[in-house]
């Protein structure tokens, strides 16, 4: 489970490229003050025995170095006070609280000068779907009768900007209560944001845990606007960037602006993510790695080394790389085919190293124990002597802005389908295109509206083996009678008048073949989310 959007960091502008959090609201006033120079200088901390310009706005630096230098009082009782505290807490609050054009989807704002960040997220998603038709039902089945689920995801971002190229960002996170099934029963799940195994706590822990090093490569910068996942706001075009710390690897592969936020977009993670990428995590989503990435104006490259689950949909990681580690490798084009509109071309592939069955052998020694007469009812794809194995595969994602409106993105992905599925879904092949457009056509810029289409599908022995009654961590219905899963996906999000940086968005997904089951289904599942952004 990938809990929350994910954030480019090519160090791309934003009139260039959005990128999730703001999820396009506003998209026009955002560009016109990104395209803009901004003078970094104007905004510092003033020097030792330097004070504001009257009239200057007391930006959150300036109140920070005005602190440090104040004078200490002790009072009459012995205990020491600093004069400028109240009034300075009082500027920071109202730093916070007063907002502009760019601050229409955050409840507080968020310096843009500060070397902290602290910000906050809640996410909520209920879904629900009717009793529909199946022949039979099994273990890891798709409940076919009526029922209902919320899940809920909080995070707290934090984040310190140590000097123009470092940046240390650690993020605390909880997730609870359930999807639909437990999420079983679907490889293109309906909710990004459920936990595939309930059994985990609901007490926060630690999601990302990262410092970045920025080595720049040439004398021209590219001004950026803060995020939580990036605070750098002056970046070189042409650069090394490096992460190294405890994150969600879609945070920075396979990133596209039109699908990549359950929060702000679409809600099933076979939209959202490529779901033939079997990128390494554990149950929530998060590894330990190291990311490299060369970013050019028009193109750039990245590689990343990551930490694998010891068992399929695990939550304990082997930090025992010789055991098991993934690789993974991207390349990116960012042509101009349509003049003054983004477009971007991912190429992805990666290698996974871990204890993995292979669905061939399962069968293979299945069959054998069933003609000698053991008593054994369905093959396990677990029941192998430990051997590291490479499970590898490729993906390719683009986007093209239309208008300024209007987007449209596509993905397409496979693996080898021959060893298990290990840490995201269980998917060998996949094909998905749609697009988003904002309200502006019906007087409502702010809100947005988008639909996508997906056609999943699994290897020759990977039916075989869940023909047989074999289980994967998602699918198991005791047989099968194989068929494309097809997702269709739309959703439209909105800002609630009740505050700024509430959300609310309707959805429905209708899914074909869930399970790659003819058998079963089809499924409709209507869901409603609400999002705050603090």
């Amino acid at each position: 489970m990938n809990a929350q959007g994910t954030v480019d960091q090519s160090g791309r502008t934003k009139s260039e490229y959005d990128k999730g959090y703001e999820a396009g609201y506003l998209a026009g006033l955002r560009a016109a003050a990104a395209a803009k120079p901004t003078d970094r200088s104007a905004n510092a901390a003033p020097k030792a025995g330097q004070s504001l310009a009257p009239g200057d706005p007391p930006n959150s630096s300036n109140i920070v170095a005005e602190l440090l230098q104040s004078p200490v009082i002790t009072t009459a009782n012995g205990s020491s006070e600093n004069p400028n505290i109240r009034p300075k807490i009082k500027s920071l609050w109202d730093e916070m609280t007063t907002h502009d054009n760019q601050d229409e989807d955050t409840f507080f704002h968020h310096s843009q000068t500060s070397p902290f960040w602290l910000s906050a997220q809640v996410n909520l998603i209920g879904q629900m779907h009717p009793r529909f038709h199946a022949d039979y039902s099994g273990p890891n089945s798709f409940d076919h009768a009526e029922e209902q689920a919320l899940s809920r995801v909080e995070t707290l971002y934090t984040g310190f900007e140590l000097n123009d190229t470092t940046e240390f960002v650690m993020d605390a996170e909880s997730s609870g209560w359930s999807g639909l099934s437990q999420a079983l029963g679907i490889a293109a799940y309906v909710n990004l944001d459920a936990v595939r195994n309930p059994e985990l706590s609901a007490e926060p822990y630690l999601a990302r845990l990262w410092l970045r090093k920025v080595i720049p490569l040439s004398e021209d910068y590219l001004e950026e606007e803060r995020d939580p996942l990036s605070m750098l706001t002056r970046l070189p075009a042409r650069r090394i960037d490096i992460h190294v710390g405890k994150m969600t690897l879609p945070d920075f592969f396979d990133i596209n602006s039109v699908g990549s936020d359950s929060h702000m977009q679409f809600m099933n993670w076979a939209v959202d993510n490529n779901p033939a990428w079997d990128y390494a995590a554990d149950t929530r989503g998060y590894t330990y790695g190291i990311v490299i990435d060369y970013e050019d104006r028009h193109w750039g490259v990245r590689f990343g080394e990551a930490l694998e689950p010891t068992m399929a949909n695990g939550d304990t990681l082997e930090w025992n790389p010789k055991l098991a580690h993934s690789d993974n490798f991207e390349a990116e084009y960012r042509p101009q085919i349509i003049l003054n509109r983004f477009t971007a071309i991912r190429l992805l592939y990666y290698m996974n190293w871990a204890n993995m069955g292979n669905y061939n052998q399962a069968i293979s020694s299945f069959e054998q124990e069933v003609a000698e007469g053991k008593n054994v009812k369905v093959p396990n794809i677990d029941d192998h002597t430990p051997v590291l194995s490479l499970k590898y595969g490729f993906g390719l994602n683009m986007e093209q802005e239309i208008t300024e409106t209007l987007r449209f993105f596509s993905r397409l992905g496979w693996n080898e389908g021959q060893h298990e599925s290990w840490a995201y879904t269980e998917c060998d092949a996949h094909f998905s295109f749609g697009a988003d457009l904002r309200g502006d056509w019906w007087g409502r810029p702010q809100d947005k509206f988008g639909v996508a289409f997906v056609d999943d599908g699994i290897s020759a022995n990977h039916r075989r083996y869940l023909s047989l009654g074999g289980l994967g961590f998602i699918l198991g219905d005791g047989n099968i009678s194989y068929g494309p899963e097809q997702v269709m996906e739309s959703y439209y999000n909105f800002p609630i008048p009740l505050e700024r940086g509430v959300f609310g968005a309707f959805d429905v997904q209708y899914i074909n073949n869930p399970g790659y089951n003819r058998a079963r289904g089809p499924v409709v599942v209507p869901g409603v989310r609400l999002h705050l952004e603090l």
